[in-house]
């Protein structure tokens, strides 16, 4: 199933070696990742939108079984028929799927069952790719585009897992952490009072990916784009800036929220974002926490706010007299400055970490939400077969974020990713950085 190129492809000369080590880390890295789960955390489904870490594991593997060795592999024998079904995630094209809902109702196969079928496509992957230097070079290009591209996707599954196994441990009523590193736990006090606006001035922009390393078929095609004189702020707003919207009442003020957010933040009854909580000192004033995958830890001032849906960072943003940014707005302001792709989502802590002085310092720690609806750039094309499904089918009813967060995998984000969610979305590790017309 060759990879339309929409998809933008690895250098011509491909190096089976590196392409096979890569494939072995980020392999590692998600079972790493699993690794203090036990087989009760991986199997339940906390919410529909969440999935089961069995369900990541097994996906993954899933992916590259279903668009790599069963078509390139010579007289490829699948590991369980029931797999193609139970672990197809929206590829219509692939054939029948289990209801995303029920995910966490597959109490069968077993984890380690799962942990036998990814050693299994693990061996054989290794095997396909080591045979790849005596292929056609159609065969190798194809072969080459599909791992790429089942790394990517295994690398948003890394996100995903931690981003769902957080929003299981939240559901318990002891807040209990996933990992054993303790966070600081100061009083929520102060804040930075100046966001430190960054001028925009009018003009031409190029906008979306450019080179020749891999990117998502929606970063593409690279077009010139027009941007009105704008400032954009340094860093993204700090949960002592949210607070204070909180204690203000934002909440429960009507004016600073879209028609549809308000009838929504009503219906869930919302007061705050959503791992905060109040837990009132014994003097009975507010003492403010958060649930981080270190477990509970008082609410920092300093750290950057996640967590939010899309209509809570609009709202948050008119009360401060300001706006989201557009994406155009985003990618061209952030890419003024002079910072190394790696550093976007170099994973230190599993929670964002007090952002610098310099915006550079300021981005990868949350996906920060913009005002532009999810959809093709000019001279976009759907690539051909299953893949095309990847990005371009769900370009209706989301909004676009950018930056990558803490928990995105170091060298996966880059200036042009275009992560997307529905306005309603809280369980990712989203938050917002200010814009204002100039």
């Amino acid at each position: 199933m060759p990879m339309a190129e929409s998809f933008s492809a690895p250098p011509i000369a491909w190096d089976w070696l590196a392409l096979a080590q890569q494939f072995e880390r980020v392999r590692a890295c998600t079972q790493k990742l699993a690794e203090s789960l036990s087989a009760e955390d991986a199997c339940v489904q906390s919410m529909p939108d969440a999935s089961p870490a069995k369900w990541h594991l097994a996906h993954t593997s899933w992916f590259f079984e279903t668009f790599v060795l069963a078509v390139h592999q010579p007289g490829h024998r699948a590991f369980d028929e029931s797999f193609r079904m139970l672990f197809n995630s929206y590829y219509q094209q692939v054939g029948e799927r289990h209801p995303r809902a029920q995910r966490g109702l597959l109490t069968r196969p077993a984890l380690s069952q799962v942990m036998d079928y990814r050693a299994a496509v693990d061996e054989q992957m290794l095997a396909l790719m080591a045979a790849m230097k005596s292929s056609n070079p159609v065969t190798q290009r194809a072969v080459a585009q599909l791992v790429t591209l089942g790394l990517q996707h295994e690398q948003q599954h890394q996100e995903l897992l931690l981003t769902d196994i957080k929003h299981l441990l939240s559901c318990h009523p002891l807040w209990p952490a996933y990992a054993p590193d303790s966070l600081s736990e100061p009083d929520c006090g102060s804040f930075l009072a100046d966001p430190g606006w960054q001028p925009l001035e009018a003009g031409i922009y190029s906008l979306g990916h450019g080179g020749d390393d891999f990117a998502f078929d929606n970063e593409l095609p690279r077009h010139s784009v027009y941007v009105h004189a704008a400032q954009i702020a340094s860093r993204p707003v700090n949960n002592g800036e949210f607070l204070r919207f909180v204690q203000d009442g934002g909440y429960r003020q009507p004016q600073w929220w879209l028609a549809e957010g308000w009838d929504w933040c009503q219906a869930q009854q919302l007061s705050h974002p959503w791992y905060w909580r109040n837990a009132e000192s014994h003097a009975g004033g507010e003492r403010w926490q958060e649930f981080s995958l270190y477990g509970v830890t008082a609410l920092h001032a300093m750290r950057p706010v996640s967590h939010l849906s899309y209509f809570e960072a609009d709202a948050y943003a008119r009360w401060a007299g300001a706006r989201l940014p557009s994406e155009v707005e985003w990618e061209v302001a952030m890419g003024r400055h002079d910072w190394p792709v790696s550093r976007f989502g170099e994973r230190g802590s599993l929670h964002p970490e007090v952002a610098g002085s310099r915006a550079g310092a300021a981005i990868g720690q949350v996906w920060e939400w913009t005002q532009s609806s999810y959809a093709a750039y000019p001279g976009f094309r759907v690539a051909e077969g299953a893949v095309g499904e990847y990005n371009g089918k769900f370009m209706v009813n989301q909004y676009v974020l950018r930056g990558g967060s803490c928990l995105t995998p170091a060298g996966h984000a880059r200036l042009s990713y275009r992560n997307f969610f529905p306005a309603t979305a809280r369980w990712q590790m989203t938050g917002l950085r200010l814009a204002r017309d100039a």
